[in-house]
């Protein structure tokens, strides 16, 4: 009999959650709440007796110091109770951990039938409040109708002794499993299968995949397992290793460029190879400390003789699109999983994160699914808990804000890990996979979460359908899992370890087969949440918090006891083979046999037609401005502007302390609330050496054009890491792409050709950068298709396009992290100087951009004359001939002088006339032009005469000083002061825009 656990906190305490949902129904829609309370509902599904139920309520889930508890519903005063649960299939956290707990406390094991439901009702208080109010808040704040379900009860509705009733959002699927052949008569019976199947195969693949299942040599050797025409299983893994997510088919393909202003013409064939792979394997024999590059699940860099370094990149945007908190969870559980199955494994030691975004208080016109606001939340939200859970300190971030994002939203994340150099005395990157070993999955169970919409289609919905669109991240699970591995890793117990990801078990089996090149896999042995699924469905599902790994029979035993010793589910479905052939069976039979080497044979490369129009033709032109009547205000005004205003409401959220080896902080500064050009982390707290690590993102300036918002994203991030104090030697890069739709088509994408050049223009930039500054890049993603279709106020559809955008993440070897710098001013008296020359390059810059211009002079990065400089100051910093180091990035100086003036809460007495620059004549712009490969550093006056010996013959020079007055004065070309501004009240400007958040 299934028993309702309430829980709340006692009547005299501020109940924050239930005050953050009514402070969001008052601040997004106008909604006067006198209070909420919340209330915490366990719904036990299992045969327990009352003595048990009550030991449960006491020992378990009440605390008695601020809680109260009660089987029967609690007697809280209200005037509307909201109840949110979630659907059937959704991951439920909080339940699988208190069914661990229950296990634990009485030494009994659940059932597969068995479990616990976790939901909440609020209580909700105040005048005037209607029906309509509160599905209102129940729709737009509490829940998100693809995982959970709701119901609003008036007072009047109510029953006392019930309460809102038992409700078990249980999984029911009358189905048996069946595995079912496709015709391949005609490529267009074929394509038609796949249009039905949702399998998105490209229309150039088909006549490849029917000659294949058409061969006289593979239909003999398929009749011989008893298959004729390919199954859906065999469908399905083809359809999902020959997408452009899993194959990079847009990144591999041969674009025919075309400049439309010279007329010349290129081919450019295999933009991975030619801009990426090449450049890297080039650049990384010549640097011993790159360690393992574009092949693993991450790349690895040396830390030192003991310990190597594993980064990678990931992004979710499509799944945070349609349910914020889960699409951004299991990004970033996804991606942590990476570095975990990186060589041999790898400990997790900080995670990063970006998001873009529409403007947070866009109410405009169109009509996305989710608003900003509620998105934004739920990402944050997301991240906080795949991190926070997770044990691992979130160390850096960045949100950009931009319509362009409306119709999809971009979620950044970024993950880092730490190897041993040897494991078992072998390479610890070194892996592969052997005939004989075991194929074992570990981790989490296999539901529909996660598999492509074909489910969707061709369910007949109830409410025990399972929710499968979005799938939701369980760090608890995935906590355990990684200590677990670390443990066999240590113990020497795994041969291969790879990433259930994009996928699933097709992915990551079929990958892995490649090395010993074959597999036998029993699917009937992979275990489920809940009977019913289909053999593809096993096959593809994305489920999270799951590995897959090779072991060698002798070390099964050891192994599996290791894992119950961790409580981590693991289970032996196959065997790798050398048999040639991918071979799945479900109950003896074979579902699916296809050639190991099909994904890797003749597919026809992708083709796309890339014209190149320059922003001259697009009519793009600098604006004629007046010199600005205020300077005082203009710069406050910067300061307030959404992407350069203060974002600590987001990042106090997240725990960068914890394992306790930060050394350079998020936020930086005397009241520790300015966000800091990087962060540095010392993960191995015996050595005096750290990893720095940061990121860019600047989407705007692919207005004008993508090859100069690539450079200028690489050079922001290189600066970012050189700031804080990284070796420029040892500075490693991951480039995540995220692009609109490139393919043409003249009535839905009419300017696709353009957008396919400005991904050539933009993977020439990152390849030129890479060559300059000698930076490989040791991990990297793309996503393309970063389009929405929304409603207008009509109901009409609009075509929103996301901006070509690049986040470019680096790392740097810190060898001493004493010698790192923050950039908050540090006494009176100390010389500021500004390095890098100022150039009148506004064209999409914050200035333009507040003024309603675009303009068309984008910063161009010198790339040569940047690392001389880049140099000097890396020498000068080791020699602690600097007090404190900040880039210039998004705002230019006037913004980036402020907040250095605001993190010391110092004064400033600046004159611009000293400034190194070229071109940029006026005042204005001067403070906020964006030129790239510039620095604002402060020197004490003992180290005046070495400073400048070390930056001798480059662009830099003494602009001012440090006063011990809170004023930033600035000076004019003219000679007259034309900003004297308080400390307290730029930063008061520039904490206005999300304060109330904080």
């Amino acid at each position: 009999m299934p028993s309702c656990l309430e829980i709340s906190l006692k009547p005299q305490l501020i109940d924050a959650h239930g005050a953050g949902v009514a402070q969001k129904a008052k601040s997004y829609f106008g909604i006067a709440l006198d209070g909420v309370r919340s209330v915490n509902i366990l719904t036990l599904d299992a045969d327990l007796s009352d003595g048990q139920l009550e030991r449960l309520r006491t020992e378990i889930f009440t605390n008695p110091v601020i809680q109260v508890s009660s089987y029967a519903p609690l007697e809280i005063d209200f005037d509307w109770v909201i109840w949110v649960g979630y659907r059937p299939g959704v991951r439920d956290n909080p339940g699988a951990t208190a069914v661990e707990a229950i296990e634990d406390l009485f030494g009994l094991k659940f059932t597969k039938d068995q479990a616990v439901y976790t939901s909440m009702r609020y209580c909700c208080k105040g005048k005037g409040l209607t029906r309509r109010d509160m599905e209102t808040i129940a729709k737009e704040i509490l829940a998100n109708d693809i995982i959970q379900q709701w119901k609003v009860f008036s007072k009047e509705e109510w029953d006392p002794k019930t309460g809102v009733g038992v409700i078990i959002p249980k999984v029911k699927l009358d189905h048996e499993p069946s595995v079912s052949t496709v015709s391949i008569s005609s490529d267009e019976e074929l394509m038609r299968i796949s249009d039905e199947r949702n399998l998105a195969l490209n229309p150039n693949d088909i006549p490849t995949i029917r000659s294949y299942f058409l061969r006289e040599d593979v239909l003999e050797a398929r009749k011989e397992v008893g298959l004729s025409e390919p199954t859906d299983v065999e469908l399905e893994y083809i359809s999902q290793a020959r997408s452009d997510h899993c194959n990079h088919n847009t990144f591999g393909g041969k674009f025919f460029y075309t400049d439309l202003a010279t007329g010349e013409k290129m081919v450019m064939d295999n933009l991975f190879k030619s801009c990426i792979s090449d450049p890297t394997k080039a650049i990384a024999a010549q640097k011993p400390w790159v360690i393992s590059v574009l092949w693993d699940n991450a790349g690895v860099g040396k830390f030192d003789d003991d310990h190597y370094y594993s980064i990678t990149g990931e992004t979710h945007n499509s799944p945070s699109n349609m349910e914020a908190y889960g699409g951004a969870i299991t990004g970033i559980v996804g991606v942590y999983r990476d570095p975990m199955g990186t060589g041999k494994g790898s400990k997790l030691i900080a995670g990063t994160y970006g998001f873009c975004v529409g403007p947070r208080d866009y109410n405009g016109d169109l009509k996305p699914r989710l608003t900003p606001r509620r998105l934004l939340d739920g990402i944050i939200e997301g991240v906080k808990d795949g991190g926070n859970k997770s044990g691992i300190p979130t160390a850096f971030g960045q949100v950009c804000f931009d319509p362009g994002y409306l119709g999809k939203c971009l979620v950044f994340v970024t993950a880092l890990g730490l190897m041993p150099a040897k494991v078992d005395g072998g390479p610890s990157e070194e892996k592969t996979t052997s005939p004989g070993e075991l194929v074992v999955m570990c981790g989490g169970r296999v539901g529909k979460d996660g598999i492509h919409g074909v489910t969707a289609s061709s369910e007949v919905f109830s409410e025990h359908t399972p929710a499968g669109h979005v799938q939701i991240g369980d760090p608890y699970t995935q906590k355990k899992m990684h200590d677990f591995l670390l443990e066999a890793r240590d113990q020497g117990l795994i041969a291969f370890i790879t990433d259930n990801g994009g996928g699933g078990l097709s992915s990551s089996v079929g990958e892995s087969a490649r090395f010993s090149d074959g597999c036998k896999v029993d699917l009937a042995k992979v275990p489920l949440k809940y009977d019913g699924l289909d053999q593809w469905e096993i096959w593809v599902s994305e489920s999270q918090e799951r590995m897959t790994l090779s072991i060698k029979p002798e070390h099964e035993e050891q192994f599996f006891a290791l894992a119950k010793k961790h409580a981590v589910e693991c289970t032996v479905i196959g065997t790798y083979t050398d048999s040639g052939k991918l071979h799945i069976t479900y109950k003896d039979e074979t579902c699916a046999y296809v050639d190991m080497d099909l994904l890797t044979a003749a597919f026809p490369q992708w083709e796309f037609e890339a014209e190149w129009v320059p922003p001259e033709l697009r009519g793009l032109k600098e604006p004629v401005l007046s010199a600005p009547a205020d300077h005082n205000g203009l710069l406050l005004d910067m300061l307030n502007r959404p992407n350069i205003c203060s974002k600590e409401w987001i990042t106090r959220q997240y725990d960068h302390e914890v394992q306790g080896t930060s050394a350079i902080k998020p936020l930086v500064g005397k009241e520790r609330d300015t966000p800091s050009d990087g962060a540095v982390y010392r993960p191995v707290l015996t050595s005096e050496s750290g990893i720095a690590i940061s990121q860019a993102v600047l989407p705007t300036y692919s207005a004008i054009d993508a090859y100069h918002m690539t450079a200028c994203v690489m050079d922001e991030a290189v600066r970012r890491v050189l700031a804080v104090g990284a070796d420029p030697e040892q500075i490693g890069g991951v480039d995540n792409f995220c692009w609109p739709t490139i393919i043409f088509d003249e009535k839905q994408n009419p300017d696709g050709k353009h957008k396919a050049a400005q991904l050539v223009r933009s993977c020439l930039a990152l390849r030129d950068l890479c060559n300059a500054y000698d930076l490989p890049l040791l991990s990297g993603k793309d996503s393309m298709y970063v389009d929405g279709h929304l409603p207008g106020r009509y109901g009409e559809r609009h075509k929103v396009s996301a901006l070509e955008t690049l986040q470019f993440t680096t790392t740097g070897l810190v060898h001493d992290v004493a010698h790192c710098k923050t950039m908050d001013l540090k006494a009176p008296g100390d010389l500021v100087y500004i390095a890098g020359l100022t150039k009148n390059e506004l064209g999409a810059s914050e200035y333009y951009e507040h003024l309603g211009h675009l303009g068309l002079n984008v910063p161009k990065v010198d790339a040569k004359a940047n690392m001389a400089l880049y140099k000097a100051l890396y020498k000068a910093m080791t020699e602690d001939c600097v007090a404190s180091v900040r880039g210039v990035y998004r705002g230019g100086l006037g913004v980036h002088l402020a907040l250095c003036s605001m993190a010391g809460c110092l004064g400033l007495d600046l004159d611009l006339a000293k400034i190194p620059a070229e071109g940029a004549g006026r005042d204005d712009a001067l403070l906020y032009s964006e030129s790239a490969g510039r620095f604002i550093l402060t020197v004490a006056p003992s180290d005046k005469e070495r400073f400048e010996e070390i930056f001798a013959g480059l662009p830099t020079a003494c602009v001012g000083q440090v006063t011990e007055a809170p004023v930033l004065s600035i000076k004019g070309l003219d000679g007259a002061e034309i900003i004297r501004t308080e400390v307290q009240d730029m930063k008061d400007a520039w904490k206005k825009r999300f304060g109330g958040l904080i």
